[in-house]
């Protein structure tokens, strides 16, 4: 950062990795904060909790991200970040949590659980990468996994379903052929947050893998998660957050 800028207040993008609830990568985590840093951002990474650390592991990873938002807006200042422009940020699994804690993050059990008000729960923006939406909708393939992760209530943890009013502006990215995570979850999302009239952005790339976070040579798993096309999307939420926040 500029050293000029030292009282600069800065959006935050908190970005919550895939990783089938088992892990995270955090290498490719560091190369999309480094991007987004790049771009004049503050980036924080959530390590939440994995399948083997709750059972079921739902609704905890959701709280510990109301629990990250409140701790970065109660520290903005000493971090230089502006609380009115906090940004989850999830893909695959990490985008079925963000996609429900857009759903929920004014309930009252979110703010018990989370102990603090909607106010410092808010998010300003949600984005979106190839994620999971409903565990009934591809993504697992294993039932008995979903409920491993949901309990037996997989329609609470169905995000779609849970789309209101106060659901954040919300960018999303996928490509038509992710074998993973079947794009049907993102156009099931985005057609609920049009019924609720929510400033959304939507992009369907023609082609790529799942998990392809940058989608550049700096995070591709395989080389056919090097796609110059996809990668436009970081450009795109960049500039789609500038308009919208």
């Amino acid at each position: 950062m500029d050293p000029r800028n030292d009282h600069q207040q800065l959006p935050a993008v908190i970005y919550v990795p895939g990783g089938s609830y088992t892990h995270i990568q955090t290498e490719q985590a560091e190369n999309i904060c480094l991007a987004f840093a790049a771009r004049h951002y503050q980036c924080f990474v959530l390590r939440y909790s994995f399948e083997d650390e709750q059972t079921p592991l739902l609704p905890a990873p959701l709280i510990e991200l109301g629990k990250s938002i409140a701790l970065i807006r109660e520290n903005a200042a000493q971090w230089q970040v502006d609380p009115s422009q906090i940004i989850p940020m999830g893909f695959s699994v990490g985008g079925h949590v963000v996609s429900l804690y857009n759903d929920y993050w004014r309930s009252d059990w979110v703010a018990k659980q989370t102990q603090a008000t909607a106010d410092q729960l808010k998010p300003n923006a949600a984005i979106l990468g190839y994620p999971v939406i409903d565990l009934q909708m591809g993504f697992p393939d294993d039932q008995h996994r979903a409920h491993q992760w949901a309990g037996d209530d997989l329609d609470r943890f169905a995000a779609q379903k849970h789309v209101n009013d106060y659901n954040a502006p919300t960018f999303t990215w996928v490509t038509s052929d992710d074998p993973f995570v079947p794009v049907a979850n993102s156009l099931a999302y985005s057609t609920a947050l049009a019924a609720h009239n929510i400033a959304q952005e939507l992009h369907i790339f023609r082609h790529g893998p799942h998990g392809m976070a940058l989608a550049t040579a700096a995070t591709a798993w395989k080389p056919d998660a090097d796609q110059p096309h996809v990668a436009h999307w970081l450009t795109l939420a960049d500039e789609w957050l500038k308009e919208t926040l």
